[in-house]
């Protein structure tokens, strides 16, 4: 009998995503390994990475909440405990960026964009657990980004900061990015750690006195996405500015326009002001509109158009992840019924090139230039983890819930 869309996804998050990484990535004296290659071969001695930590623990926390068996929230509860004994600067506050495979702090600058996706993974944790000590270390993160990271004057939230919070020279989060003040993809992921924990305390502390400043910090976040970071002309999202708000670079990065066009929807639901939600349906249809402009007719989507009109045509694990959902919200949201075959016909593509069905979890991506896989990047990472995917599943069947 021919699965459904949706039991598709669920077979796919619980028999070949979820079991990789507690089979592979499970580290027997703690936490989980920091790197396996992409020919499969762990490496013991990689750094373990705060955003991969912190994905590890909302993927688990988020699909122990949708199925709830208990092999997910104890490895939930590992990825907690771990970054609690580990991760956290308990003399300056926030989160380290990077750690020694014997959970020594390694990198020890404060970089926003993890400090978000710690946010998000532990009020992600809440929500399945309840556990106060997670909730309120989300808040205390949250209070280290309104005081070391947001431009009180031109707004905004700045990259990056030294462990005890001075400026740093090299804000960067990778190598290919540029050494701006102000970045989309800091601000995206800022935005959607504030959102999963606005939701967590309307959920379950909605008499908080903490509520009130939440929101507000998520609707400014919101508005410089509308106001800002929205190219008004293409409505693409630009990536990089200066500390005024200057744009730096035209790339086109198509994976992170669907990705906002999404989770900024989202955020406006949550927040749940009727007419702030109008406002951003009208905005995200176009920035998804934008990003599907990357899309082929085989249902992938390219990486990102670069400003001297190169294109990068690799078919990326991750745009490929965040397509499925953009598109589910189209069909959802934005009355594009078409988007539903859209989104299907881009997870075949995902199924039948991505996932790798003999090892478990995803390729990093397919080459351009002949198709093939590629084993030059990770297949778990610092920048590969259980997330992208995961969530596609986790969001992809609430979505087609809410289409039945």
């Amino acid at each position: 009998m021919k699965k459904t869309f949706s039991e598709e996804l669920l077979e796919n998050l619980t028999s070949n995503i979820l079991p990789y990484w507690l089979e592979r990535m499970t580290d027997p004296a703690g936490g989980f390994h920091g790197r396996r290659d992409g020919h499969d071969r762990l490496d013991p001695e990689a750094p373990r990475g705060a955003i991969l930590n912190a994905r590890i623990l909302w993927t688990f926390s988020a699909a122990y909440r949708a199925t709830g068996r208990q092999e997910y929230l104890d490895a939930a509860t590992r990825a907690y405990s771990y970054i609690m004994d580990h991760f956290m600067d308990h003399e300056h506050g926030g989160t380290f960026w990077s750690l020694n495979p014997d959970g020594t702090p390694l990198d020890t600058k404060k970089q926003f964009y993890a400090i978000g996706f710690m946010i998000y993974g532990l009020a992600e944790y809440y929500r399945a657990t309840g556990c106060r000590e997670a909730l309120d270390t989300a808040l205390d993160l949250f209070d280290c980004i309104e005081t070391h990271s947001l431009d009180r004057v031109k707004g905004g939230y700045v990259e990056a900061a030294t462990r005890s919070w001075e400026p740093i020279a090299d804000m960067r989060l990778s190598d290919k990015d540029a050494n701006s003040s102000k970045t989309m993809n800091t601000h995206l992921h800022i935005i959607e750690g504030y959102t999963n924990l606005l939701r967590a305390l309307k959920e379950k502390d909605p008499t908080s006195s903490r509520l009130a400043d939440v929101e507000a910090a998520t609707r400014g976040l919101l508005r410089i996405f509308l106001d800002k970071i929205e190219n008004p002309r293409t409505h693409h999202l630009t990536l990089f500015f200066d500390d005024d708000w200057v744009k730096l670079d035209d790339t086109e990065s198509y994976g992170h326009d669907i990705e906002a066009s999404w989770l900024l929807l989202e955020t406006a639901q949550v927040i749940d002001d009727a007419d702030l939600t109008a406002e951003t349906l009208d905005h995200t249809r176009h920035i998804a509109e934008a990003g599907l402009q990357g899309r082929c007719t085989d249902g992938s989507m390219v990486y990102e158009r670069h400003a001297s009109g190169r294109y990068d045509n690799d078919k990326h694990w991750w745009v490929q992840a965040e397509d499925v959902i953009g598109q589910l919200y189209l069909a959802a949201f934005h009355h594009t019924p078409s988007a539903l075959d859209g989104a299907y016909e881009s997870w075949r593509y995902i199924a039948d090139n991505l996932v790798d069905r003999e090892e478990g979890e995803w390729y990093w991506s397919r080459r351009a230039a002949d198709g093939s896989v590629n084993r030059s990047d990770d297949k778990a990472g610092f920048w590969k983890c259980p997330y992208h995917n995961s969530r596609m599943c986790l969001e992809g069947m609430h979505i087609l819930s809410l289409l039945d």
